[in-house]
């Protein structure tokens, strides 16, 4: 990196640091994922004991990203607890339409908000960068429903430039893969079950016990559709390969095992939703 582009990075995170340091006491949205990880770091360094990371306890985010999310939140002596959240019972959620994801910020804000309001945190901080409001993300509008701020967002922090800070800062969440929440892995229009998720995550901690890095278990009833990423495409096609996974997955509860050719792509569920479904929600920075 230049000198000059690590300056303006640089800047970037004292941004970050000023807008935190006016907010007072912060409960953040915590996943465990880059983006939140290195906010929940960054709301710790700069408010201490004032800054609170909370993860939701929920059946769509897997057991292997709650430990982790422990994990970083120990080594880096973060205020966390878990919360739990019942977006499962909520039929508009269980449907799985286009607006899922706002059912779910919706039901995760909620009850942050009653957190906060007993343990006295003013303000709810999430993830969202700059790269986030070129993407399909109803949640988005939870989130300005419930006044909930975005300071990376606001810093003008990309993905790349979060991932950069983490590294240098000796964030191990900085190569993290991208990783949403095992609902995402369930076509629209297929109800979302405690049930389904579960198989998502099986098929996915399987993937990840064979050495693949970045991969998706997408969910299609008795076909699960397997994808990972394009440097990884030949190594899953090669027949040992295959027949194992192949074995996995049947063991795991499909019938029908494929992969996909195209390989691992962010938001593939999203491909078969009209154009002006997915328009951009988040305004871009001026």
């Amino acid at each position: 990196m230049s000198y000059v582009n690590s300056r303006s990075l640089n800047a970037k995170q004292e941004k970050l640091f000023a807008i935190l340091r006016t907010m007072g006491r912060v409960m953040v949205a915590y996943s465990g994922g880059t983006d939140s990880a290195y906010l929940a770091w960054a709301a710790g360094k700069v408010l201490g004991s004032a800054a609170l990371a909370i993860t939701a306890d929920s059946a769509s985010i897997p057991e292997s990203h709650k430990r982790d999310a422990e994990d970083f939140v120990k080594r880096f002596n973060l205020r966390h607890q878990y919360i739990n959240t019942y977006e499962f019972e909520n039929e508009e959620y269980v449907k799985n339409d286009s607006n899922r994801c706002f059912h779910c910020k919706d039901e995760l804000f909620t009850r942050l908000k009653e957190v906060g309001d007993k343990l006295g945190f003013e303000n709810i901080v999430y993830g969202v960068n700059v790269d986030d409001t070129s993407d399909f993300r109803p949640g988005h509008r939870a989130a300005k429903d419930h006044g909930v701020r975005a300071p990376l967002l606001e810093a003008r922090l990309t993905k790349a430039e979060i991932r950069e800070l983490s590294k240098n800062e000796g964030l191990p969440t900085w190569d993290r893969p991208a990783a949403a929440c095992l609902s995402s892995r369930i076509p629209y229009g297929t109800k979302v079950t405690r049930e389904n998720v579960r198989l998502v995550e099986q098929g996915e901690e399987a993937l990840k016990q064979l050495g693949f890095r970045v991969y998706r278990v997408r969910y299609h009833g008795e076909l699960v559709r397997i994808e990972v990423g394009k440097d990884e495409l030949a190594r899953a096609l090669d027949p040992t390969m295959a027949a194992r996974l192949t074995e996995d997955f049947r063991a795991i509860g499909f019938r029908y095992v494929t992969l996909d050719l195209e390989g691992y792509r962010q938001g593939s569920l999203n491909e078969v939703l009209p154009s002006a479904q997915t328009k951009q929600i988040l305004p871009v920075l001026s």
